[in-house]
């Protein structure tokens, strides 16, 4: 184990009863927007829905992503490789309290998700789904301040914690900043809105029920009894997240609404089903397993409540799952303390019905929380029957990792007390998207089309009111293929399309300034000529004028600047009839400078030389340029600088170079460089002023020696070079900004 030492004691915990003046959600609002938010909404009246919990200004954060862990206490960030479990379990051993000595259900601990791939640090599975995400699989907030308010009293209570750094002032500071801000003026809130136009599945229906049908073929061959198949949904989304799950909570409160904000990631959780709780050593997990949904008239839904109590299928699931529980919190508890509560109790939602079970136990002496997470995580109620293959299958017909769903949201405490929620009717808010999946168990006797329709139902209640809101202004791109016009998300290219497989393909770029394509016979000569070299036979004879214009109408783009794209994509074929693809697609262009306070480019040199000869066209094979762009990046400077297999320059990671001196215009010489169309223009522009142009070899100490320094290309004209591995230039004159004006 590389855990680092952890240091440190909780000093004191202050509690003092709180009177609000608005309701518990809006009190939260007031500070959700702080990352490290953490909010546990109990909704309804079902007998688990006590507690209204706020966690805020965390002290401690705890994330880690397979064995990749960070620490930060103090703003300092300790960053190691070790078990997710055994960190989680050192830091409340470390700073671990007497169990009876401090305020139920939480005084002070940790609030925040595991997400359900944390099972690879649990069981040695196939890891065959992506993960396209990149977020952390555990996320925990240890927070400085934690409101909590009780159901059933109508009590409410303010917690303020103290870590060994923090001083009694410190902490009174806390307490006086949380009562001020509940006085402020509330910041008026702003809206919420999906982009439907975008809505999108991660696996089509057909896929699907194939995959079902799969998990029955794995069923009939003795493999597993019982395997929850998800799918994901995704659409843009954009406004204030905690306004979306405030209508939710509104609109259909369930027993664990939840809500944090990780910063660069937003939860949004209104599950119905408890995972694990734990009291000292008083264990409790409640497994949903049988769904229907609510009928639209008495009738139906009083008839659909009776056929979901009646199901043999249902009946059979949930009882198999119990049996998997029993045997899970078996692994730590007592022998013999294990025992089914309640069976098949019916509990009614707004959107369904749900079959619930009981099962309670007791903790074996020496075995604690983390013992309890890691022999049940995750709830079997989400993956299977038996657990480890079935979650191998889930791995095997899931495209992409789960993520949050179907892992578990809640808080652990200090002082051996813990609720965790199995994170179902769940939502990941980030980079202006939001995905939720939505899932079923697959049993032998289970209908593929049946399973499809109950995961839209399940997702209905997390669907409906972004489908109510006016959609985002965001029309579907579409892109010319081959002849036909098409939305973008349609475009298909074989995996075995020598475009894809080898980079075996070019294309051209090109300004359009309000329908007009700029250059664009010497565009089309040059594709055309890299067409006949590279795919030796006839390039394709088109109305490019006229494809052009369409795409600009399809998009609306006719009266914008647009950067064009003309792409060729080898296919399998070497013969006719060809398979190869052309694309022709269109964005909105602006000037890389006009937001700039400083006009002119910041180049760091790649240190490794190209050394490609097809750099002479605009290959797809451009890995090697994106790859210098990014470490130029990286290292602070706006773009690279190429040095040739030679060690000369004649080109950036976006353009051709030029440079200015007294009334000369310097052509670096390169054996392989890709002819610049806007380098052309620029070069003629300048000889109409009077300059001579030369053709010379460009060492990398030349540019120093230089009166101007230029990177041209067809979309931004020509721009200076201000600095180069962070010396500056020469200063740099008004003549390229004149160039602009002519040759765009």
């Amino acid at each position: 184990m590389n855990i680092p030492a952890i240091t440190g004691r909780i000093n004191a915990i202050h509690s003092e009863p709180l009177i609000l003046s608005e309701t518990f959600i809006d009190m939260a609002e007031r500070f959700v927007k702080r990352p490290g938010t953490v909010l546990l909404m109990s909704g309804g009246d079902h007998d688990c829905a006590r507690y209204h919990i706020l966690g805020i200004k965390p002290w401690l954060v705890f994330k880690g992503r397979n064995r990749n862990m960070t620490i930060t206490v103090k703003n300092t960030a300790k960053t190691f490789k070790a078990d997710p479990f055994e960190t989680l379990e050192t830091i409340l051993n470390t700073y671990q309290l007497k169990p009876d000595e401090y305020p139920k259900p939480l005084g002070a601990g940790l609030l925040g998700y595991l997400a359900y791939d944390l099972k690879d640090c649990l069981e040695n599975l196939h890891r065959t789904s992506i993960d396209d995400l990149g977020l952390p699989h555990i996320c925990m907030f240890a927070p400085s301040l934690i409101i909590i308010k009780d159901k059933i009293t109508g009590l409410c209570h303010l917690h303020a914690v103290a870590p060994d750094y923090y001083s009694k002032e410190e902490m009174n500071r806390n307490i006086v900043w949380f009562k001020q801000t509940l006085v402020e003026q509330k910041k008026p809130s702003q809206d919420f809105a999906g982009d439907s136009n975008n809505f999108k599945p991660n696996i089509s229906r057909h896929d699907y029920l194939d995959a079902v049908k799969k998990i029955k073929e794995y069923i009939s061959a003795g493999h597993v009894y019982q395997v929850n198949m998800s799918q994901r949904f995704s659409m843009g989304f954009h406004g204030d997240g905690f306004q979306y799950f405030k209508a939710l909570y509104q609109k259909n409160p369930a027993p664990f609404f939840a809500y944090l904000n990780a910063g660069d990631h937003q939860i949004i959780s209104t599950s119905p089903e408890r995972f694990i709780l734990q009291q000292k050593n008083q264990v409790e997990t409640r497994p949903i397993k049988g769904t229907r949904p609510r009928g639209k008239t008495a009738e139906l839904d009083k008839a659909l409540k009776k056929e979901l109590q009646e199901s043999k299928k249902d009946d059979a699931e949930l009882s198999m799952i119990v049996d998997l529980l029993r045997n899970d919190i078996g692994k730590v508890c007592r022998a013999g303390s294990v025992f089914v509560d309640q069976h098949k109790r019916l509990e009614a939602y707004q959107n369904v019905y749900h079959l619930v079970s009981i099962i309670k136990g007791t903790l074996e002496k020496g075995k604690n929380s983390v013992d309890l997470i890691k022999a049940t995580f995750p709830g079997g109620s989400i993956t299977g029957c038996p657990k480890i293959r079935s979650m191998e299958i889930i791995d095997e017909l899931e495209p992409n990792q789960r993520h949050i769903y179907t892992g578990s949201i809640g808080y652990i405490s200090f002082h051996q007390t813990m609720d965790f929620s199995i994170a179902i009717r769940t939502a990941v808010i980030v980079n202006n998207e939001i995905l939720f999946s939505v899932g079923g168990g697959i049993i032998y006797d289970s209908d593929p089309k049946d399973e499809f329709e109950e995961t839209l139902h399940k997702g209905r209640s997390l669907m409906e009111l972004l489908e109510k809101k006016p959609k985002i202004a965001k029309p579907a791109a579409y892109a010319w293929h081959s002849g036909i016009l098409k939305p973008v998300g349609r475009i298909k290219i074989s995996a075995f399309d020598q475009g894809l497989q080898y980079g075996f393909g070019f294309f051209e770029t090109i300004r359009v300034n309000k329908g007009c394509p700029c250059y664009l016979k010497a565009h089309i000569k040059r594709f055309n000529q890299t067409w006949q070299e590279l795919f030796n036979f006839e390039p394709p004879d088109l109305s490019w004028p006229a494809i052009i214009s369409q795409v600009l109408d399809k998009n609306k783009m006719e009266n914008k600047t647009t950067a064009l794209k003309i792409m060729a994509v080898k296919g399998q074929k070497e013969y006719p009839a060809l398979d190869y693809n052309l694309i022709v697609s269109a964005r909105p262009y602006i000037h890389r400078l006009s937001s700039r306070k400083e006009f002119g480019i910041r180049l760091g040199t790649f240190p490794e030389p190209r050394q490609s000869p097809l750099a002479a066209h605009k290959t797809l094979n451009y890995l090697y340029y994106l790859l210098a762009g990014q470490r130029a990046v990286k290292n602070g400077y706006d773009e690279a600088l190429i040095l040739n297999p030679d060690n000369t320059l004649s080109e950036t990671n976006t353009g051709n170079l030029l440079f200015i001196k007294e009334k000369q215009v310097i052509l670096p010489f390169s054996s392989h460089v890709l002819p610049g169309i806007m380098q052309a223009a620029v070069c003629e522009y300048l000889i109409s002023l009077g300059y001579k142009v030369i053709t010379r070899v460009i060492e990398p100490a030349d540019p120093a020696k230089m009166d101007l320094m230029l990177i041209t290309n067809s979309l931004m004209g020509a721009v200076p070079v201000i600095s180069l591995d962070g010396k500056r230039l020469a200063k740099t004159t008004r003549l390229w900004q004149d160039i602009n004006q002519t040759v765009l």
